[in-house]
C-alpha cells in the first residue's frame, strides 16, 4: 500500500514558473523510480519526466526538455518538478507515480499514482 500526494499547482501567466512536489508514503522500496505525467481535458495522459532514485538518472519528454527539471528531495520517495518558461500548452492536471522499475514508470504503467494537482498557464 503506497499513497502519493502532489502539491504546488496553481495559476500562472505564460513565461512564469511553478515547483511541484510529490511525497509517497507507506510501503518502502529498496530501489525505485518516480515520474510525472500530465493530462489535459479530452487528451491522453502524457509522459513528462522520470528519475531513477539511485544514481539520479533522468528522462524528459521533448516538449519540456530544457524547461522542466525533475529532482530528488532529501526525503526518500519524494521528488520535485521545477517548471520554468511555462506555456499555455503546459496546462493540465499533473500526476506523480512510483514503481520499482524505471521502464514501468516511463511507460505509464506504474502501480501507484497520486490524485493530481492542477496547473493553469494563461496567455
Amino acid at each position: 500500500q503506497v499513497q502519493l500526494v502532489e502539491s504546488g499547482g496553481g495559476s500562472v501567466q505564460a513565461g512564469g514558473s511553478l515547483r511541484l512536489s510529490c511525497a509517497a508514503s507507506g510501503r518502502t522500496f529498496s530501489s525505485y523510480a518516480m515520474g510525472w505525467f500530465r493530462q489535459a481535458p479530452g487528451k491522453e495522459r502524457e509522459f513528462v519526466a522520470a528519475i531513477i532514485w539511485s544514481g539520479g538518472f533522468t528522462l524528459y519528454a521533448d516538449s519540456v526538455k530544457g524547461r522542466f527539471t525533475i529532482s530528488r528531495a532529501n526525503a526518500k520517495m519524494t521528488v520535485n518538478l521545477q517548471m520554468n518558461s511555462l506555456k499555455p500548452e503546459d496546462t493540465a492536471v499533473y500526476y506523480c507515480a512510483i514503481d520499482s522499475l524505471f521502464a514501468t514508470v516511463v511507460a505509464g504503467k506504474a502501480n501507484y499514482w497520486g490524485k493530481g494537482t492542477l496547473v493553469n498557464v494563461s496567455s
